[in-house]
């Protein structure tokens, strides 16, 4: 008999209370630990406009990271806000999981930040894992960045939108300048003019009944807490170099229109990264989170690749 689950709860994770989604249709299916992007951006309620469908085929977990969503605190640690600190947590959360639901291995998947986390997970912890799923694969964030500021400039003066021309030349990221928070705030609504970057997420935020009207205004304010404490990290990583071999299955999912993390610098992380198996997909019509943009595709490959351990689906490199 088939037994689904549907609930929020919160657990003490390194002394840190942090809260989590659970949903299910059959506890009896795999487990799958999804890391959010952003840093700061828990992603479940992007499920209410783009379902995903994970619950059908996994017990799928959406744990909000220490300093967001339903895990930020006003009174949180500043020097806990490391990627250490979180791998530390995401193993913690693992165990969990593998405990409750009596799995020796789980699925983990990271979108975005989380893909840098979940790399990372896998590289220390290979015995937890099944596989690793990743998407809008971060490798070189400080690269992918300057590939899109040219794209973006590109673009913006073909169309003759001199306006955003005018407010891109002052952060030229190009030219080595700094990725300050002024020009990420560009930055994002440059790319959800053109399509190549993440969906808005605020309007789904406001909408979504499994989170309290305070834990909406601490959603907000995790959010920019954990940029300013993690965003320095993912611009200093360089994954090719970093992480040159793994001991678990990895399957990438990039969305061909991706500026936000660079398709083209995924697809040579996953020419270079060594693996048991590796699978690139490319998805046609997505840029930044072709998990909820293309679902069925995305529930195609799991299907009958990354749950059968195959890459018979995946490009050729």
């Amino acid at each position: 008999m088939r037994k689904s689950m549907k609930e929020k709860i919160f657990l003490n994770v390194n002394n840190s209370q942090q809260g989590m989604f659970i949903e299910s249709k059959n506890i009896e299916n795999p487990v799958l630990l999804f890391l959010h992007g952003g840093p700061g951006t828990p992603e479940i309620a992007f499920n209410l406009d783009n379902p995903t469908g994970l619950e059908d085929l996994f017990t799928v977990c959406w744990w909000e990271q220490r300093g967001s969503g339903l895990s930020y605190q006003k009174n949180i640690a500043k020097e806990s806000m490391t990627l250490e600190q979180i791998i530390a947590d995401t193993i913690v959360v693992t165990n969990y999981l593998r405990e409750r639901f009596g799995k020796e291995k789980i699925y983990v998947m990271g979108h975005s930040w989380g893909s840098l986390l979940g790399i990372m997970i896998i590289q220390r912890k290979p015995e937890l894992f099944h596989a690793y799923i990743g998407i809008g694969q971060v490798s070189q964030q400080a690269e992918s960045e300057r590939l899109a500021y040219t794209f973006m400039l590109n673009e913006f003066q073909n169309s003759g939108n001199q306006k955003m021309v005018r407010k891109l030349k002052q952060f030229p990221i190009d030219q080595g300048a700094e990725i300050s928070n002024d020009y990420l705030a560009l930055r994002s609504k440059g790319m959800m003019d053109l399509g190549i970057g993440m969906m808005p997420i605020m309007k789904m935020i406001l909408r979504f009944k499994g989170y309290t009207f305070k834990e909406k205004v601490r959603f907000m304010q995790g959010n920019s807490f954990s940029v300013k404490y993690l965003w320095e990290t993912v611009l200093q990583m360089n994954l090719i170099k970093e992480v040159p071999e793994v001991e678990v299955p990895i399957y990438i999912m990039q969305g061909q229109f991706d500026y936000q993390v660079s398709y083209a610098l995924a697809k040579e992380f996953a020419k270079t990264i060594k693996a048991p198996l590796i699978g690139f997909y490319t998805f046609e019509n997505s840029a930044h989170s072709p998990c909820f943009e293309e679902p069925e595709k995305m529930r195609d490959i799991l299907c009958k690749d990354v749950l059968q351990n195959k890459a018979a689906l995946a490009d050729k490199l």
